[in-house]
């Protein structure tokens, strides 16, 4: 597996180290991304775009997992920058890929940048994929970052457009109101992050901010009811086991980019009126049972 920050993850074989550390002047989301690469494994991280593809920034805050996106929970076992590399992520993205070629399953859990990008330098990019998972987008026209947009597609929606239109691999989209309405109860949660080991306290620690969020201002509690929503899981879990997946939409999918309030909003056209050649899957019915043994097993303590 390689992290590519923002928010893309690459499953492929474990590999040694190539570049062994940056050392000053590491941004703090590398940083954190480390964080969540350890336990004694190499996942090399990679640092990717720093701004949106037109650089506008959005002025909303971000706490829902606290500033840092991870509960704002100081590392005291920090041991250094080792993971981080100097190749910028985009052409690790197109280096990967063109060296396993049609074996790359890439999960993107963040803003789409970075692809985007891959897609611009290489056109042949998304046809060497395997196949590529998203979590972003709504289904709905309910949103948690304005009023109709999901948090990823709203920060960076030009990005998401390019990604929906030209990628042909074949490409799973979790939507946000999909993973809210398979929310989990907050006493699997409770019992999730109360596990023995290292890693389940690792989770509880970075997850510490969300429950209080959640009830103080959540849009998610709002429209879906309370739970515990593990956002980026749910793509990572299909792409890991597309049997949890047990149902799910094809259809031709964009992103609407000039509206006052539906800027970043993605737009499902199952009547065909867009008159586009390639599909995405949306995720509509899941296998709870098959998703809960995934997480749990994912914080279970190594032997």
């Amino acid at each position: 597996m390689h992290v590519f920050r923002s928010g893309l993850r690459a499953r492929r074989a474990r590999q040694p180290p190539r570049n062994p550390t940056l050392g000053a002047g590491v941004p703090p989301d590398c940083r954190e991304t480390e964080r969540a690469a350890t336990f004694n494994v190499f996942i090399p991280v990679f640092r990717g775009a720093a701004s949106s593809l037109v650089g506008t920034r959005e002025s909303l805050p971000v706490d829902h997992f606290g500033t840092d996106g991870l509960g704002d929970a100081p590392d005291e076992t920090d041991t250094g920058t080792e993971c981080v590399q100097k190749e910028h992520a985009v052409s690790a993205l197109i280096r990967i890929v063109c060296e396993h070629e049609g074996q790359v399953s890439l999960v993107a859990v963040g803003p789409l940048t970075n692809l985007a990008l891959a897609v611009r330098m290489d056109p042949t990019f998304p046809q060497k994929l395997k196949d590529l998972y998203i979590m972003g987008g709504n289904m709905e026209g309910k949103g948690n970052r304005t009023v109709c947009g999901e948090f990823n597609f709203v920060m960076d929606p030009e990005a998401a457009h390019v990604v929906l239109n030209e990628f042909s691999c074949p490409m799973y989209i979790a939507s946000w109101d999909f993973t809210c309405r398979n929310k989990l109860p907050w006493e699997f949660f409770d019992e999730w992050v109360s596990q023995d080991g290292d890693k389940a306290a690792f989770m509880k620690r970075i997850t510490s901010k969300c429950r209080a969020y959640s009830r103080a201002t959540s849009r998610k509690d709002v429209l879906f009811g309370a739970g515990f929503v593990s956002y980026d899981s749910y793509a990572m879990a299909a792409a890991i086991d597309s049997s949890v997946m047990s149902g799910s939409i094809e259809c031709s999918v964009s992103v609407e980019l000039r509206g006052e309030l539906t800027r970043g909003m993605m737009i499902l056209d199952p009547s065909h009126t867009l008159n586009k050649k390639h599909k995405a899957f949306l995720m509509k019915e899941w296998d709870m049972n098959k998703f809960t043994q995934l997480l749990t097993a994912a914080l279970k303590q190594s032997c």
